[in-house]
């Protein structure tokens, strides 16, 4: 059963930069996409990024040009790199993890990810 563990939250003051991993356990993640995703209190679940295993990514407009996600096959680890922070990009930040041997492509659409697996999430809070 694939496991999923975030880390790497925290408090960051507006303009800086922070690191959140997502370590997979139980399964190799080569046939998964994996996709993060914030959810900030009293709003909805955002798509921020999502990897295929060819390396393909994409992201959401608010996100872009400052976030940069990243996976290491080697440590079955997904890396989510956020610079240039805002206080708008305050959440609970989760990964997940979707079976996809067939698509050459990723979503961000939240519902697309509903029944997958994902991990328990960690709090980015932005603010000075």
């Amino acid at each position: 059963q694939l496991q999923l563990v975030e880390s790497g939250g925290g408090l960051v003051q507006p303009g800086g930069s922070l690191r959140v991993s997502c370590a997979a356990s139980g399964s190799r993640l080569d046939y998964y996409d994996i996709g993060w995703f914030r959810q900030a209190p009293g709003k909805e679940r955002e798509g921020v990024s999502c990897i295929h295993s060819n390396m393909y990514s994409k992201y959401g407009d608010s996100v872009k040009g400052r976030f940069t996600i990243s996976r290491d096959s080697a440590k079955n680890m997904v890396y989510l790199e956020m610079n240039s922070l805002k206080p708008e990009d305050t959440g609970v930040y989760y990964c997940s993890a979707k079976w996809n041997p067939v698509s050459t492509i990723c979503t961000i659409v939240p519902q697309h990810w509903r029944n997958e697996y994902w991990g328990q999430g960690t709090q980015v809070t932005v603010s000075s």
